[in-house]
């Protein structure tokens, strides 16, 4: 079976590699498992009338000229989208603005779904890859679907939800791109997708308050060559958008993406575009050529860093941060690590050029080379949740599509007669949100603080996080009260390049991070700095910073103890008895060399909590899965010192 090398095709291929299993599973199913019930402890509540809930109030934040923290979730996807559409998923680009607000919604398994607390800005980023166009054509037949999962789940059989998991399978595959394209032409010459687009930018509209609430105007280019992860979210500035998104129907090359971005930014609309899972690209989001095998020029290094000043670094397919393999002295590392490409074959996704991390070592040799970098952007996280959703919450996740993952049984393999779903629907992760330092809740504020980089990713937690650069900071400066206009006056933000060099001073940077009110407390800041050396390699160096509850370094190793672990399984819980409910430091570089590039970063680790793993596990009242806990954490953008040229 040909899979469609430009489809949305991030649960088709996860599906494909074990749908051959579940249907040849069928026959045996029929002498061990037909009627065998498996009831999920408790049931998720139903979903009536009555539960529906609007968003709450929010205040209007007034301008602060110091910058508001602002959190948001640039990463949705809705019923217009094609993946989302055809695993199960009703809800429009509305439902998806009312649950960021912080408002009830269903979800398709039938069941209220809210967040703990409102998000400050979001946007609905369907597939321009045949937006729309399932949705209409298959309406009624996606309607009985819905009615056929919702009993199959209802049923608690596994051979039922087996054989249906089996047949949206084979239908989602069905046909190649050519086929699709035969398909759905009818659709397309009939304005079916232009209609969709307005859809999503006429919701984006009515939900946009500003001073409380931002909605952007959106959409992902689905870039898939080779199964190889190309992707981005394109937001604007503006409601000032194409007639219809530039797709990667039109093109799966980045630079034709980047030209057609140009071209309606002289048409006077303004717009960033946003990488994201550079872990499943196989080494080519961030490689040292470009899409083509050819060197990258400094036309090409300009054009990709006007279009993408920001990565997404954190979301539900894994992180994008760093992997054990590029950085094997990080023993924070290996965290929601997803390392292989979507394809059937789960072939391994090449860290090297797969990791922001990486990338910007890349950067820094590349200036030292050829004198420009490509490699200069921001970090970011954001959901890509598909249930018009973001599950980013660890004790309340809902999965990510729910003919796969609707319902802790489905998620855990307890509802499943195939155990190879399940195994992979477990890599997903609860992340991630953006954090953002804006003058004010409005697209024109926060679309100007992405584009400078004064931005960070959270895995979830909110997680407060300032970092500021510059070549003399008082010690006392975090706990000074006048710290902020300092900071800004003496230094730079996260994403800020050092001013020139003050006489012969090395760096100093101020950080410090608050717990989320609601969440755990912090173990430690660090800071990440990478170098080059003297033939222009890149090297790369952790630092802890700030320590919670007054640990020492070993003498020998100079390695801090872990924070400890308070974690109940059982419950799932843990406790606040340990970590910092805020760390501060000043921290200068004593190996600072003025003849090399640098760059640097923060990273706040949280204490340890329950995965969600764990609490779909004791909902379950079967023992969880590894990994059952994690450290969550905040990543800043970085601060680059460039040497004078």
């Amino acid at each position: 079976m040909v899979l469609m090398r430009y489809q949305i095709p991030e649960v088709v291929i996860v599906l494909r590699r074990c749908v051959g299993l579940c249907v040849l599973s069928l026959w045996v199913a029929l002498a061990v498992a037909c009627g065998e019930k498996h009831r999920e402890t408790p049931p998720p509540p139903a979903f009536d009338e009555g539960t529906a809930a609007p968003p709450p109030t929010k205040r209007a934040v007034r301008l602060n000229p110091m910058r508001e923290l602002f959190w948001g979730d640039l990463h949705i996807h809705s019923s217009l989208s094609f993946d989302a559409y055809t695993f199960g998923v009703k809800a429009t680009p509305d439902d998806a603005y009312t649950y960021a607000k912080g408002g009830v919604i269903e979800h398709t398994v039938g069941y209220p779904i809210q967040l703990s607390r409102p998000l400050d800005f979001a946007a609905v980023t369907d597939h321009a890859e045949f937006l729309g166009l399932p949705r209409h054509a298959e309406r009624d037949d996606a309607v009985k679907s819905n009615d056929r999962l919702r009993r199959a789940l209802d049923s608690h059989n596994r051979l039922r939800i087996t054989w249906h998991l089996a047949r949206v399978t084979l239908l989602e595959m069905r046909g190649n791109r050519a086929d699709r394209e035969k398909r759905f032409s009818g659709l397309q010459a009939a304005g079916v997708s232009s209609r969709a687009w307005q859809q999503v930018v006429t919701a984006a509209q009515r939900h946009n308050q500003p001073q409380q609430f931002t909605a952007f105007v959106g959409y992902e280019w689905t870039s898939m060559p080779g199964d190889e992860n190309l992707h981005r979210n394109v937001i604007y500035r503006t409601a000032q958008v194409p007639d219809y998104p530039f797709s990667a129907l039109d093109s799966d090359n980045p630079m034709d993406l980047w030209i057609a971005l140009e071209e309606q930014r002289a048409a006077g609309m303004e717009m960033i575009a946003i990488p994201h899972n550079a872990n499943l690209s196989n080494g080519r989001m961030y490689a040292k050529h470009d899409f083509n095998g050819e060197d990258i020029t400094a036309d090409y290094a300009a054009l990709r860093m006007r279009n993408e000043p920001i990565s997404e670094i954190m979301q539900i397919k894994g992180q994008s941060e760093t992997h054990p393999v590029l950085s094997s002295e990080d023993e924070f590392a290996a965290f929601e690590i997803w390392d292989e490409t979507m394809s059937a074959a789960q072939l391994p996704s090449q860290p090297s050029g797969s990791y922001a991390r990486d990338a910007l070592r890349t950067g820094l040799e590349m200036r030292h080379r050829a004198g420009f970098n490509a490699y200069q952007f921001g970090f970011i996280g954001s959901s890509d949740g598909h249930n018009a959703s973001s599950p980013v919450e660890e004790s309340r996740f809902h999965g990510k599509l729910p003919s796969m993952d609707g319902t802790p049984g489905l998620r855990l393999g307890t509802s499943l007669l195939s155990q190879a779903a399940s195994t992979v629907v477990q890599k997903w992760g609860a992340m991630g949100l953006a954090a953002v330092w804006a003058q004010e809740n409005t697209r024109a504020s926060l679309f100007d603080a992405m584009r400078r980089r004064e931005t960070y990713a959270t895995s979830g937690p909110r997680i407060k996080l300032r970092f500021f650069g510059g070549w003399w900071f008082s010690r006392a400066m975090p706990a000074h009260r006048h710290r902020l206009p300092l900071a800004y006056t003496n230094g730079v933000p996260m994403g800020g390049v050092l001013p020139p060099r003050v006489r012969q001073q090395r760096p100093h940077f101020a950080v410090w991070a608050m717990k989320d009110p609601e969440g755990a407390n912090l173990d430690r800041i660090q800071i990440i700095k990478a170098w080059l050396t003297a033939d222009g390699e890149s090297r790369e160096k952790i630092f802890d910073v700030a320590v919670s509850d007054n640990r020492r370094p070993d003498p020998d190793t100079g390695v801090y103890p872990p924070v400890g672990n308070t974690v109940n399984l059982s419950e799932p819980s843990y406790t606040n008895s340990i970590g910092a409910t805020e760390l501060s430091v000043v921290w200068e570089d004593t190996e600072f060399n003025p003849e090399r590039e640098t760059f640097y970063y923060a990273r706040v680790l949280e204490i340890p909590t329950p995965r969600w793993t764990a609490y779909d596990a004791a909902r379950l009242g079967i023992p969880p899965p590894e990994p059952s806990t994690l450290q969550e954490r905040a990543v800043s953008s970085a601060i680059w010192y460039q040497v004078e040229r």
